[in-house]
C-alpha cells in the first residue's frame, strides 16, 4: 500500500513579519501563495524525485503529505484515505539528523516498536533493519560517535522499523562527504528495489534524481506549479555519462529547466 493522489491542492503562508524585506512578496498580514494547484498520482512502490528551486514548496508538500502540515485548499489521498495528520504509516526523514542524542543506534531504533510486548520479536527486527542499514556491530554507539553517512543510515533504519507505507525523505544526502553520497544513494536504490516501498525525495541533484527516481518531478518558482512530471523507463544502474542517449538528454534538459546552461 502507498498510492497517493494529490488534486488541486494550494497552500499559502500569512507574512508575519512586521520588518518588510525585499524578499517578501506581500506586506504583513497577507497570504503569500506558495503551491498553486498541484495534481500528482503516485503509484504504490514508486520511488519519485521532486527538485525544483530553493525555496518552491517542496518541502511543504511532503510536509502536508506526511501530516505535519495542512493545505490552504485541495486534497491528499493516501490509499483512500484523506490525511488529517501524522501517521506511522507515513514516515518522514528530516533533512537534519532526527536521531536522539542520548539514545543509542539501538534504542534510537526500538523507539518504533514500543507497542511490541513481545521482547524476542522487538530484538529480532531491531537487528534485521540494523543489518539492513550495515550498521551491525555499531549498536550500542551513541549518534557522536557516528559519521554522517552512518547517521543517515541510523535513521532509515528506525523509519523502516516500523513497515511504513511511505517513505519521505528530506534532501537525505545533504552534508555528506561525495563517497559517502554515492554509498547511500547506491543503498537506497538497493533498499527500494528490496522492500517496494513508495519512496519520496526532496533534492536538489540532478543526478541523484535520474539514478533513483522511477519518476522526475520539476516545481517552478513560487507560486510553484509542476514544470515536468516524467516516468524514468530506464533500467538500473544507470549511466547517464554515455553521450546521445535519451538519459543523458534529459540531464541537459533538466539542467536547462532549472536555469543552468550545462551539457555533458
Amino acid at each position: 500500500m502507498g498510492h497517493i493522489q494529490i488534486s488541486g491542492l494550494n497552500k499559502e503562508f500569512v507574512n508575519r513579519r512586521k520588518t518588510r524585506r525585499e524578499e517578501d512578496l506581500a506586506p504583513f498580514g497577507q497570504t503569500v501563495p506558495v503551491l498553486e494547484d498541484i495534481n500528482i498520482e503516485i503509484e504504490d512502490g514508486e520511488m519519485v524525485c521532486f527538485l525544483g528551486p530553493s525555496g518552491c514548496g517542496k518541502s511543504t508538500l511532503m510536509r502536508i503529505v506526511a501530516g505535519f502540515d495542512h493545505q490552504t485548499s485541495g486534497s491528499v489521498i493516501i490509499d483512500g484515505k484523506a490525511i488529517t495528520g501524522p501517521s506511522s504509516d507515513n514516515i518522514f526523514v528530516f533533512q537534519h539528523s532526527g536521531l536522539l542524542p542520548w539514545m543509542t543506534v539501538w534504542q534510537n531504533v526500538e523507539l518504533g516498536l514500543r507497542k511490541i510486548e513481545n521482547q524476542d520479536e522487538k530484538c529480532e527486527k531491531i537487528q534485521e533493519y540494523i543489518e539492513m542499514v550495515e550498521l551491525d556491530g555499531f549498536e550500542e554507539h551513541y549518534p557522536h560517535q557516528l559519521s554522517g553517512g552512518m547517521l543517515r543510515r541510523a535513521e532509515i533504519a528506525r523509519a523502516l522499523v516500523v513497515n511504513p507505507d511511505i517513505l519521505i525523505m528530506d534532501e537525505p544526502f545533504s552534508g555528506l562527504d561525495f563517497l559517502t553520497h554515492m554509498k547511500l544513494r547506491e543503498e537506497v536504490v538497493n533498499m527500494h528495489q528490496y522492500l517496494g516501498k513508495t519512496i519520496l525525495i526532496v533534492t536538489h541533484d540532478i543526478d541523484d534524481a535520474l539514478v533513483m527516481g522511477d519518476r522526475i518531478i520539476v516545481f517552478s518558482r513560487r507560486p510553484s506549479q509542476i514544470k515536468l512530471n516524467r516516468k524514468l523507463d530506464f533500467s538500473h544502474p544507470r549511466n547517464f555519462f554515455k553521450k546521445d542517449t535519451e538519459l543523458a538528454k534529459l540531464r541537459d534538459e533538466l539542467f536547462f529547466m532549472l536555469g543552468v546552461n550545462y551539457a555533458v
